[in-house]
């Protein structure tokens, strides 16, 4: 019984990543960018220390754009008007993307800079 909650908690986790996939046009985005990125970390052989912050960054991300998507649909089914409360939280959530985002920017500045900089000086010479 408790196996199969357990289960049930996985099933409805993975239902919430493909609705966000499925309805969100920044959570698809966001997933392909990750999977550039993470391809060209594989191509680039980046180091495993460094593609581990690779890997934060892009679950914070993830994360962010998921929270994003719920904190919306809790407001657009609560409130029918204009509400300020109701736009400070939509603000406010899309704000953490957006932090999140430009966090992604400078992780990837720093992990792939040294390997693109080795990369070009090889092919500049």
């Amino acid at each position: 019984m408790h196996v199969r909650r357990f289960l049930r908690g996985f099933k409805c986790a993975a239902a919430g990543i493909i609705y966000s996939l499925k309805t969100q046009r920044n959570m698809r985005i966001h997933f392909i960018a990750a999977l550039l990125v993470l391809g060209l970390g594989y191509w680039l052989r980046i180091d495993s220390r460094d593609m581990l912050f690779v890997f934060f960054a892009i679950a914070l991300v993830i994360t962010a754009e998921m929270v994003n998507t719920a904190v919306e649909a809790v407001v657009d089914l609560n409130v029918q008007d204009y509400h300020p409360g109701a736009r400070a939280a939509k603000d406010i959530a899309a704000g953490a993307v957006l932090v999140a985002a430009l966090n992604s920017i400078v992780v990837a500045y720093i992990v792939f800079y040294p390997y693109l900089k080795i990369l070009f000086a090889g092919v500049l010479q």
